[in-house]
């Protein structure tokens, strides 16, 4: 094995090993009880984002702190953020999500959103957590979207100023560009129309009033067919990008990895149906990296039988990785890489 490449422990049950089930099964999991309190993050330009913490916080103003960035259109109200964010409550850290722009419980201010390469929010988020936590190591975890957006912000953080002990991405589509043509064929058409619908529904109301500066009408929106038309029409030239082409460039992390030394786990299913066989082949890994790969999983799946139930494999992964960062917090945990379960 390549270093720094491994093999995945996750195992489907018999039967439910298919890319697409895997996808869909933890829609179906009972998710965790948990108890949630809210707070609007301001952001330097005049906007905010909406944190959810965990509650009962530990009372220990040095707990660990997991910190949970969202996929496309997701929230707290994600399969998989339960799941993140009870394995972490349970291991004693002291758990928030943050919504992208737009993506909590009220629209956002400004007149933009959020996409796949903004980090400006996620460190700003970071940088006042650890003012406000100064002794609580902290570690931030990705989803889909967010695990992209996290490993580029980790590669650009290349004076450490963030300071994380470490950093968990969990299915990072790493190449926009090649993601986004893959939504395009087969029944992978079925989930680029459901994330396209929740779009469009979310611009549809700004737009018709006029709160967004695009040459777009509302007609013309309800008639862009795929992500990269929605990417060309709205979020390229809301956030200064030329086209979609430009965004995806740019935005992408995968020609950054090779500069992460942050201790990062990066997991990823080969049958993911929102990306490209042999997506990270031709990437170079970072020192930090360790990228482990199942030959199942689907996109966010990861579904195992345990104690005779369905349950998260990916939960138990992560906790797995949460009990091993926080059992070497001190005095050095800057030198600790990610490890197995």
């Amino acid at each position: 094995m390549i270093p720094g490449r491994h093999a995945a422990a996750f195992r489907p049950p018999s039967g439910l090993a298919n890319r697409h089930v895997q996808t869909l099964l933890p829609r179906l999991l009972p998710g965790p009880s948990l108890s949630l309190s809210r707070e609007e993050l301001p952001l330097p330009d005049g906007d905010v984002v909406e944190l959810a913490w965990v509650e009962p916080a530990p009372a220990d103003p040095a707990a660990p702190l997991f910190v949970l960035f969202h996929g496309l259109e997701g929230s707290v109200d994600s399969p998989y953020a339960r799941h993140l964010l009870a394995a972490a409550r349970e291991r004693g850290y002291r758990a928030l999500l943050m919504h992208f722009r737009g993506c909590g419980r009220r629209p956002n201010r400004r007149p933009r959103a959020y996409h796949s390469g903004d980090t400006a929010d996620a460190h700003w988020l970071l940088t006042r957590l650890a003012r406000r936590y100064p002794r609580a190591p902290r570690v931030a975890c990705g989803v889909s979207l967010g695990a992209n957006m996290l490993l580029k912000l980790i590669a650009e953080d290349a004076d450490d100023a963030l300071s994380l002990v470490g950093a968990i991405a969990i299915a990072p589509p790493v190449d926009l560009a090649a993601c986004a043509d893959t939504l395009t064929h087969g029944v992978a058409r079925l989930y680029q129309r459901h994330l396209l619908g929740a779009l469009k529904a979310k611009v549809a109301p700004r737009l018709a009033a006029g709160e967004l500066p695009l040459a777009l009408t509302p007609s013309r929106l309800a008639r862009l067919s795929t992500l990269r038309d929605y990417d060309d029409a709205v979020t390229a030239p809301l956030h200064g990008f030329r086209d979609a082409a430009d965004y995806y460039r740019r935005a992408s992390a995968g020609p950054r990895l090779a500069e992460i030394t942050t201790p990062t786990l990066v997991l990823h299913a080969d049958d993911d149906p929102f990306m490209p066989p042999g997506l990270f082949d031709d990437l170079e890994l970072g020192v930090g990296i360790r990228l482990e790969t199942a030959r199942h999983g689907g996109h966010v799946g990861f579904v195992e039988r345990r104690d005779g139930r369905f349950a998260s494999w990916l939960a138990r992964r992560v906790a797995a990785q949460l009990d091993g960062w926080r059992t070497t917090l001190v005095p050095d945990p800057r030198r600790v890489s990610p490890s197995g379960d």
